[in-house]
């Protein structure tokens, strides 16, 4: 894909990879990029920072959750500031705790916003890219959606289902001249991150890391972006000595969160 002049909508788009894949668009020639976040101090000093860059910048506060509020602002959006070349799911949540440990609530947070958020933005959006017979769709999964990790579960399957979703959506929407990739990054330094207990060994990457990785992966139109060393390798692992790779993550888990009663 050519970003040059075209319209993005980003969400999640406040903080993290979201703000950094902002900020990498906009310094490669993107022309108006549409930014969806909960946080409205942040989400306006991340448009104020794009301004800066001479890319034209629409703040939208929308809570992914809420699916009959983004449904009319989606669609007041496409009406507003016009058709949308790009979308890039990237709003997503995570709980860190053993499963036995877990509570309802967090998981269902990470469903409604990993998985159900992701789907509603994608319906809507997917179905004008069909009309018009012309879009890229970005999904942002991780890791996670190849490698299930112990005390990440519930996220585990949010990132697993996004992987799944993204690649029957590739096959659905390619005779439509819709492309849809799918990015993994792995443990990513960024404010969720820091809430996390580390895995032992897991070097983390740059949320710029990720964005530049997001940025080539288009520019080839790439099914699937890998991010990071340590994923093709654990990636490959898992193919070759999959009972191997799980004695590491075993090993390799917070302890004190894996064993705790």
């Amino acid at each position: 894909m050519n970003i040059n002049g075209k319209v993005a909508l980003i969400t999640g788009a406040s903080k993290g990879i979201g703000q950094a894949i902002a900020y990498e668009l906009a310094r490669c020639g993107i022309r108006r990029l549409i930014l969806v976040a909960r946080n409205y101090q942040r989400l306006n000093q991340v448009a104020a920072d794009i301004r800066q860059m001479g890319v034209e910048a629409i703040p939208l506060l929308i809570d992914l959750t809420a699916q009959r509020e983004v449904s009319v602002i989606m669609a007041q959006a496409w009406r507003d500031y016009g058709a949308i070349d790009l979308l890039i799911n990237c709003a997503g949540v995570a709980h860190q705790t053993p499963f036995l440990r877990s509570r309802a609530s967090h998981v269902q947070q990470e469903m409604d916003t990993n998985v159900m958020g992701m789907y509603a933005v994608t319906s809507l959006i997917a179905r004008r890219m069909v009309s018009r017979r012309s879009g890229t769709i970005v999904n942002v999964s991780s890791l996670m959606g190849k490698i299930a990790a112990p005390t990440m579960a519930t996220y585990s399957a949010t990132k697993f289902a996004i992987v799944g979703f993204t690649h029957a959506l590739r096959l659905e929407l390619a005779p439509h001249n819709i492309k849809v990739m799918t990015l993994l990054p792995s443990l990513t330094d960024t404010d969720m991150a820091k809430d996390l207990q580390k895995f032992r060994g897991v070097i983390p990457v740059t949320a710029e890391q990720v964005a530049r990785a997001c940025l080539e992966g288009l520019s080839r139109d790439s099914p699937e972006v890998l991010v990071g060393w340590q994923s093709h390798l654990a990636v490959w692992c898992s193919r070759l000595s999959p009972r191997l790779l799980e004695q590491i993550l075993k090993f390799t888990a917070p302890r004190h969160l894996l064993y705790a009663r």
